[in-house]
């Protein structure tokens, strides 16, 4: 059974960043694709930014420019770097990790005042 615990979450301005961190834990077997995925109030969860074993990034149109992701593979940890925050950023984050299946946390709230 994987864990994975978020951090990182807050209120910030229009404008600010935050940077959110997921450590994953409890994996028998290596961790291949890790990722944040994002769900706004009424809304259905969306995929945010991901990150392959080997480094390989794919991020939605959009936060591109704006987003990083990163990965430590010995830390069994992904951060996502988010800059130039704008309101529509405002919802839940979580982090997915991809094992033999897919496991998710429990989310950390970002929210982006105008």
């Amino acid at each position: 059974q994987v864990q994975l615990v978020e951090s990182g979450g807050g209120l910030v301005q229009a404008g600010g960043s935050l940077r959110l961190s997921c450590v994953a834990s409890g994996s028998r077997f290596s961790i291949n694709a890790m990722g944040w995925y994002r769900q706004a109030p009424g809304k259905q969860r969306e995929f945010v930014a991901s990150i392959t074993s080997r480094g390989n990034t794919n991020y939605a149109d959009s936060v591109k420019g704006r987003f990083t992701i990163s990965r430590d593979k010995v830390q069994n940890t992904v951060t996502l770097q988010m800059n130039s925050l704008k309101p529509e950023d405002t919802a839940v984050y979580y982090c997915k990790a991809d094992v033999l299946r897919s496991y998710w946390g429990q989310g950390t709230q970002v929210t982006v005042s105008s």
